[in-house]
């Protein structure tokens, strides 16, 4: 997924010291890995719906997340087409914000 990432127009990857990666397109959220195996994606509600509704295998939503616009992808069992969906919905998501 770095390299999708990495290939978003605008996205560049940040890193704080003793943190995981983070990626933004203009200073907005756009992913931000949580573990070696999770990724935070940034995406509006009705689209969370519709990927709980359709990849519960691969995305869920933390009680910490409930109430943000966030869904958490599994990059160990997940499938990998339906995130880099995701992650191309949130860089639309960040892009439209302009």
């Amino acid at each position: 997924m770095e390299k999708l990432l990495g290939e978003l127009e605008g996205v560049r990857r940040t890193e704080r010291h003793g943190h995981f990666p983070e990626w933004r397109y203009h200073g907005r959220l756009v992913a931000r890995q949580l573990d070696s195996g999770h990724l935070v994606i940034r995406i509006d509600f009705d689209f969370r719906r519709s990927l709980m509704q359709s990849d519960a295998a691969t995305f869920s939503v933390p009680n910490r997340y409930v109430k943000h616009m966030m869904v958490v992808a599994d990059l160990v069992l997940g499938d990998g087409d339906a995130i880099a969906d995701a992650l191309e919905n949130a860089w639309q998501l960040q892009r439209s914000a302009n």
